[in-house]
């Protein structure tokens, strides 16, 4: 039976180092109760562990150094390895600058598209999920810059303690960083990346599509289309974060979740 526990949006880093750090010790105890099967993980420990992507806000690997800060949750994250227990590590749009040194360093598995695996007969779909479906034009554009070699080469020459001020410059409007973007679910079919899914399902069978990105936990189901052999819905978990909703996902026994975790204690 696979036990499969996920969770997306940390942006480790934001919005300062003090509040950061009180995130990155709350996850880290997740991490590791997931791993060792306690508390939210009563069912047993994690057979694989998935971080879905912005687990840092800002991630960029030069060639002898990595940013600063993060390092409980790096050594967690390298004991759960150690462990036997697989981790999946998903990029998303604050951290997709990584050029081996998770895989080498964690021994983490990494993924900078959307994967499809099977789980005791739920097959899943499961991706950070910027850049799919309609609209989001403006990243769509945006991504395509950072994920240029030549921009990447060049970024590689900047001196750290000029190169990641500057990224954390260009990202301070995001939500991590306290920006006014509002969340509001409206309803399904203004979420594009339900949109996607409902697209994918006209030529792939999948039953679940677990995605992050969005900060909003969301269990909403999408009707199969007529072709399809199969008559009860699919559905679409959308995994929140842990910056306001502290939210995480489960797939247990081929059944898939959508969980409250306990917020942080202020005096942590």
């Amino acid at each position: 039976m696979h036990r499969v526990h996920l969770a997306s949006d940390l942006h480790l880093g934001a919005p300062d180092a003090v509040l950061s750090r009180k995130r990155e010790l709350h996850f880290v105890g997740w991490l590791e109760d997931s791993a060792a099967g306690n508390n939210h993980a009563d069912e047993g420990p994690a057979t694989e562990i998935h971080l879905v992507g912005d687990t840092f806000d800002f991630w960029h690997e030069y060639k002898h150094a990595v940013p600063k800060g993060g390092t409980r949750l790096l050594g967690a994250i390298a004991r759960v390895v150690d462990s036997g227990i697989p981790m999946h590590y998903h990029t998303g749009n604050h951290d997709l600058w990584t050029y081996g040194y998770l895989e080498q360093e964690l021994g983490v598995q990494l993924h900078r598209d959307p994967i499809i695996r099977n789980y005791d007969g739920l097959n899943c779909m499961i991706g950070h999920g910027d850049g799919l479906g309609p609209g989001d034009y403006g990243y769509k554009r945006i991504k395509k810059v950072f994920t240029s070699p030549l921009l990447q080469w060049a970024f590689r020459w900047i001196h750290p303690d000029c190169g990641i001020p500057v990224a954390n410059y260009l990202s301070r409007n995001s939500r991590a960083r306290g920006g006014k973007e509002e969340i509001i679910f409206q309803s399904p079919e203004d979420e594009w990346l339900w949109l996607y899914s409902k697209e994918v399902l006209k030529t792939q069978d999948i039953d679940c599509f677990i995605f992050g990105h969005r900060h909003m936990p969301l269990d909403l189901e999408i009707p199969r289309p007529l072709t399809s052999s199969k008559s009860n819905p699919a559905r679409y978990i959308n995994l929140g974060d842990w910056i306001q909703y502290f939210t995480c996902g489960k797939v247990i026994n081929g059944q898939a979740s959508l969980l409250y975790h306990q917020k942080p204690h202020t005096s942590l």
